[in-house]
């Protein structure tokens, strides 16, 4: 059995550290023992059972907070050379590469396999990357900055998202209205106010439609910003309901998701919502134009344009029935299983075959080929 040791950036699991834990049951499978760190060391209650968890300074994404990850270099060395893999997860863990691969000094190098995976749209490349022995990201968006300013190749994962979630009620009480919402943090990156500002033009040509922004902002980010979505919201007369803790089993209530992002890595979200069988209007940026495809599984519109996100939102009412059997096969593609025998790949040094584009992942559907992760293969 070979060993996994996957440092995370923060005690509190966001996206990122979700969907190492997603995977990790599957990666256990194929024979990897595993271990993760936090700051603090405190285990998530998300942890799976099979993972061991210990603590791991890495700083924070302040000025000078890198120092925290400099002194625990030491620390970090005797840890990582206990384990075959690496895994440093995201760009603050990435900070800690030097300790176990020393500029100019190859004798000083940590017998273990490095990689590192990328979750954020980077503009600045740090020289040092080259170091690991793999680089993965979310996205094709995510790696080719990257890819560019180092002349390698990226192995692109994806997120894993779960096809079948538990059934959950929602929060609201349900009365045969379609639901049209947004769910995520609460923050300008993720742009719900540009919902809140088409809400008027939504329910304008759909009457009956109830809009609901489900969120907080879980790190105090940008309270004003929360503070203006909850003036809008009020205006507009949109549900506010705060996070929802089984975020994949809600959507299995909602008849169209909106993710108005100004920029997104992958969009896992929006990836959910697929696997529930509900389109999907999203911003054209990013990664989100991998997951959703124009006119199949929804409709992408410029970012930060209420009025084509209103005019989306209606066509996609108006089409979700007829949409829903895309959306799930189109979601096929970032199982569980899928994404798992990627990052295993990777991790390995095997060859990792990118994700297919959405027009690939319903051609194949349409053809009954099955793929990775489909019934087909279980």
């Amino acid at each position: 059995m070979r060993s996994l040791l996957v440092v995370h950036a923060v005690d509190r699991p966001g996206g990122a550290e979700m969907a190492l834990l997603r995977a990790a049951p599957l990666l256990a499978e194929r024979g990897w023992r595993i271990t993760m760190t936090s700051p603090s060391g405190r285990r998530p209650a998300d942890a799976p059972e099979s993972v061991t968890w210990r603590q791991q300074p890495v700083g924070g994404m302040g000025r000078g907070q890198g120092l925290a990850a400099l002194l625990a270099y030491r620390r970090f060395r005797a840890l990582a050379a206990e384990h075959d893999v690496t895994l440093l997860n995201g760009t603050v863990p990435a900070r800690l590469l030097p300790a176990l691969r020393p500029p100019g000094r190859p004798a000083a190098r940590i017998a273990t396999r490095v990689a590192v995976h990328l979750h954020d749209m980077v503009e600045r490349v740090p020289r040092f990357w080259d170091a690991a022995d793999v680089l993965l990201a979310d996205s094709r968006a995510c790696a080719r900055p990257v890819a560019q300013r180092l002349g390698r190749e990226i192995a692109v994962t994806g997120c894993p998202v779960d096809l079948d979630p538990p059934a959950i009620p929602p929060p609201w009480t349900p009365d045969g209205r379609p639901i049209v919402a947004f769910v995520g943090r609460i923050e300008p990156r993720k742009g719900p106010l540009d919902l809140l500002r088409a809400a008027d033009a939504i329910t304008g040509a759909a009457p009956r439609t109830r809009i609901v922004v489900v969120g907080d902002d879980p790190y105090g980010s940008d309270p004003a910003y929360v503070r203006a979505v909850e003036r809008q919201a009020g205006a507009a007369g949109v549900e506010r309901w705060p996070w929802q803790a089984a975020g994949p089993s809600l959507l299995r209530h909602v008849d169209v998701l909106v993710v108005p992002s100004r920029r997104e890595p992958f969009g896992t979200v929006a990836a959910e919502a697929l696997a529930a069988g509900v389109p999907v209007v999203a911003s054209a940026v990013d990664g989100l134009v991998e997951v959703v495809e124009d006119g199949r599984t929804g409709r992408l519109v410029p970012p930060g344009d209420p009025v084509s996100l209103a005019h989306g939102v209606v066509w996609a009412l108006r089409e979700r029935l007829l949409l829903g059997d895309a959306c799930r096969a189109s979601a096929q593609r970032w199982s569980r299983e899928a994404v798992a025998e990627r990052i295993d790949a990777a991790l390995r040094g095997a060859p990792v075959p990118e994700p297919e584009s959405p027009a690939d992942a319903l051609s194949r559907a349409a053809t009954g080929h099955a793929g990775a992760g489909t019934p087909e293969d279980a």
